[in-house]
């Protein structure tokens, strides 16, 4: 679960020596009205710019009768100015003079339909944005609106990967038709206790020292259609069902509960250790006999006041971005889930069918900072979350905000150095650990994020909440200051207190610890810090051992592995000894208590 994804190769294209600190590029924006009715269009041309480079990021939009194939065609007003590497699109140059042709999958434009594409490129002198752009041979001559430079720490509008995300979803099933009364609060964490789950409790407090902890709300994890009316057999989900859970919360006084529903057709398609029980082609199923029942339950009105928040299906749409084939790490099942639908729709079907409840909060998952940090990811990421907010007949009414870090160990705050730090005139960004991304721990990627997703058309009251339940990274292997200013790898490696060898690496981490504990608005734009994977519970087996409860193996959660291309080839950096994924692990409870922080 929680496996690394990203696109390979923008470090080393991006690798320009001497490169400077990161400089916010402008943002040109041309409607056009072409000479030819036929292709009216308006571009968007986006840069992050630094010292001798940048990233750019175009959006080509159709305003007129559909194009099947397109050529972009601009001047740079700088001889310096050259592309360098481009994704998305065929590009050539010839002296100033650029042109970008349409892919396969990409030159068929509706009417209103956008296609995005981009390059990295270099110059000297200066790095001006064009001022006209040509498509199919009209000139694009409708002038530039003007526009504010993003702000310093936002990434730029992203560029999208080798395989475009799909750009729209038919809706599979009509919307609820009524909403049953009830106001939703702004942030359901504000003013009431948590539910604290009896049966993570419970073994929680069988553990020396543990009942230091156990009082703390931590989410249900409903990875199966059985969970639903409880598992007593199970190595993870208890004998509890969602019923079950809910009545104790109302026994408890609770005012919020926390539900994972985490069980889509052919869940989480580049891992193993959290492959799931329905096939890439049962979607009706994961409607009809997951999703229905539990939406039947949780509508009951005897639990009309409670505030119900659900985690919408971790490690999924965001796979359909960065590991579908022609990328490293790509796989069969994300190219089949991305192909049908299966993620888009079952998202949006789950989000219509949950959000309908007047005392449901739903929260999508939107990864972590070393999956999505990058520009490749961000951008595309984030419009894909968009298109399953809308899919299905639902609406982004139906999205009360997002999650991060959901079952991973990715730092919240890096204390000892900043993405924009310079060490002997080269950014911090070329460091190996931080690999060109734009963020260096979770809380400023998550606040980045929302930020994107509201610019994408989202409410602008979403809130963010992050999984602190295991990136506390404290104890005696937790640095106290900047690391020498030898180079950007010993001022990052020394400093940093994320203790991982990468940050690919996310299978019961060695030397992890408790992170904050659960608290309602920490920080601008953060509904919560929530432990939404209760501490304690395996990420996947350091070994295959059989079960009959859907739970594969994989290399990255044996201690002996040595990587693979996602990872940079390094350790996994796990513990040994584990049970299979959600199964009480004793010794990773313990460590994660022993290194806390806030120390215990």
């Amino acid at each position: 679960m929680n496996v690394w994804r990203r696109l390979s190769g923008q470090r080393r294209a991006l690798a320009l020596a001497g490169a400077g600190a990161l400089v916010a590029g402008g943002l040109v924006t041309i409607p056009v009205t072409a000479a030819q009715a036929a292709t009216q269009c308006e571009i968007g041309y986006t840069t992050n710019d630094w010292a001798g480079g940048f990233t750019a990021s175009i959006t080509v939009k159709n305003l007129g009768d559909p194009v099947n194939g397109w050529t972009l065609g601009w001047t740079f007003p700088n001889s310096s100015q050259r592309v360098q590497q481009g994704w998305s699109a065929q590009f050539s140059q010839s002296g100033s003079q650029v042109t970008a042709r349409s892919m396969s999958y990409n030159g068929t434009l509706a009417a209103g339909a956008s296609a995005n594409i981009g390059f990295n490129g270099a110059w000297s002198g200066s790095n001006p944005k064009p001022t006209s752009f040509t498509l199919n041979g009209v000139v694009c001559n409708g002038g530039t609106t003007p526009t504010s430079a993003p702000p310093t720490s936002a990434p730029p509008t992203s560029a999208p990967p080798t395989s475009a995300p799909p750009t729209s979803a038919p809706p599979t099933s009509a919307p609820p038709t009524s909403t049953p009364p009830g106001v939703k609060v702004d942030n359901p964490y504000v003013g009431v206790p948590g539910y604290v789950n009896p049966e993570w409790k419970a073994k929680a407090n069988a553990e020396p020292g543990g009942s230091r902890v156990s009082n703390n709300p931590t989410a249900v994890w409903l990875d199966r259609i059985a969970a639903i009316n409880g598992t007593p057999d199970s190595s993870s989900n208890g004998a509890f069902g969602v019923r079950e859970h809910l009545d104790e919360a109302l026994r408890q006084g609770a005012g919020y509960i926390q539900f994972v529903i985490y069980n889509l057709p052919g869940r989480d398609c580049s891992a193993l250790s959290s492959n799931g029980e329905l096939g890439p082609d049962e979607l009706p199923k994961y409607k009809a006999e997951y999703i229905d029942p539990i939406a039947a339950i949780q509508g009951d009105a005897k639990y009309r006041n409670l505030r119900i928040v659900n985690i919408i299906e971790i490690d999924s749409l965001p796979n359909i971005v960065t590991n579908t084939s022609g990328q490293p790490g790509g796989t069969v099942m994300c190219d089949t889930v991305k192909a049908n639908g299966a993620y888009v729709n079952g998202v949006g079907y789950a989000l219509a069918k949950l959000g309908a409840l007047g005392n449901v909060y739903n929260y999508i998952d939107a990864g972590h900072h070393g999956w999505l940090g990058w520009d490749s990811n961000f951008g595309p990421s984030a419009e894909i979350l968009k298109t399953a907010a809308v899919a299905s007949g639902s609406t982004v009414n139906n999205v009360h905000g997002f999650i991060t870090n959901t079952a991973n160990y990715s730092a919240l705050q890096e204390p000892y150095f900043k993405v924009t730090d310079n060490v002997n005139g080269q950014t911090v960004r070329q460091s190996k650990w931080v690999d060109w991304n734009f963020y260096v721990d979770e809380l400023s990627f998550a606040q980045a994020f929302r930020t994107k997703l509201v610019s994408l058309g989202f409410n602008s009251n979403i809130g963010m909440l992050i999984d602190t339940s295991r990136n506390g990274w404290g104890g005696s292997a937790r640095p106290t200051g900047p690391g020498a200013m030898t180079s950007v790898d010993t001022y990052v490696n020394g400093g940093r207190i994320d203790r991982r060898a990468h940050l690919g690496n996310w299978c019961n981490q060695a030397g992890a610890g408790l992170g904050e504990r659960p608290r309602a608005n920490p920080a601008a734009g953060i509904d919560a810090y929530v432990w939404v994977k209760p501490p304690g519970e395996s990420d996947g087996s350091s070994k295959e051992i059989p079960n009959n409860e859907g739970k594969g193996f994989d290399r990255m959660c044996d201690p002996t592995y040595g990587g693979n291309a996602r990872n940079g080839n390094n350790p996994s950096g796990a513990l040994g000894d584990a049970p299979i994924s959600g199964a009480w692990f004793s010794a990773q409870f313990q460590e994660l208590m022993r290194n806390a922080y806030p120390a215990l």
